[in-house]
């Protein structure tokens, strides 16, 4: 693969690369064993990097932040965003950088994508963490779901993005979070309308990946909320039983956004879970 990463000129830890066609960015901070976090859909990394949660990990880790394609500053890939298309562009950006194994952590739609990693590529990975993900397909009300988002988003794109927004919190968290709120609307709303339909499309079609979980020869780390809106705690939980290594971090009345929600918790537990990858001889975390 060509060389074609440049560095931003303001900020040293950010950079673009060409991937399939299209300017990818990303920000690497930190030194160490290497861990990637792939956002969830109508977010970027600056959601890892915005609060403070990147860099605390990369006190002891080189941490990796991606833009998926259409989000951020990514350019989209086509009208379809297929979690292996996406995979395939997070493949290509760890091979630009030069790393071979690491630790995945995806957050809802990023889930969906490091479990399509996780079937192409299963021997780059350390380990991987699910925040707020399922390895469940759509439902066909689901599917019917996002058929009816699409129309809106084709409509009127920033009117759904301020109202899914809010449902990511836990209801009764919403009132303690306007600023995040607020911030995460600011970023969901400079995804563009095309970025928004080709995700919608994408997650429409992807495919159960139970036995991804349940063939897992790595350490594999669920987070879930017991109030999330997006994806039913108890699936989570039932989730968490599949792989050999495995734990559930069960966030008390949290949503969707653990790393918001209850950031403390989540950051304790996912160095332990970092740790327990890296080790010579995988042990219990």
């Amino acid at each position: 693969m060509a060389k074609t990463r440049k560095t931003d000129p303001k900020n040293p830890h950010l950079h673009t690369v060409i991937c399939r066609g299209a300017k990818i960015r990303y920000s690497d901070i930190g030194k160490g064993r290497a861990v990637v976090l792939l956002h969830g859909f109508l977010e970027s990394l600056d959601v890892w990097n915005g609060n403070g949660f990147a860099a605390e990990l990369a006190k002891k880790y080189r941490i990796i932040a991606i833009d998926l394609p259409g989000h951020g500053k990514s350019d989209c890939i086509g009208y379809v965003h297929k979690m292996e298309r996406l995979a395939d562009v997070v493949k290509d950006v760890m091979d630009e950088i030069g790393l071979r194994r690491y630790v995945l952590v995806g957050h809802s739609m990023g889930g969906y994508v490091a479990l399509a990693f996780a079937e192409k590529y299963p021997d780059h990975l350390s380990g991987l963490c699910l925040f707020h993900s399922t390895a469940l397909a759509d439902s066909e009300e689901k599917k019917l779901d996002r058929e009816r988002a699409i129309r809106i988003v084709k409509r009127d794109p920033l009117k759904y993005t301020r109202q899914l927004v809010e449902n990511l919190f836990a209801l009764a968290n919403v009132r303690y979070f306007k600023k995040e709120i607020s911030w995460l609307r600011s970023i969901a709303a400079k995804t563009k309308k095309q970025a928004i339909v080709a995700s919608l499309e994408g997650m429409k079609i992807r495919k159960n990946r139970e036995l991804i979980l349940k063939f897992a020869n790595y350490p594999v780390l669920i987070i879930a909320g017991t109030r999330d809106n997006v994806i039913p705690y108890a699936s989570l939980k039932e989730q968490a039983e599949l792989p050999r290594i495995a734990r559930l971090l069960s966030l008390d009345r949290v949503g969707h956004l653990g790393f918001i929600e209850a950031k403390e918790a989540c950051l304790k537990k996912m160095k332990a879970f970092i740790g327990a990858c890296y080790r010579k001889k995988i042990t219990e975390f």
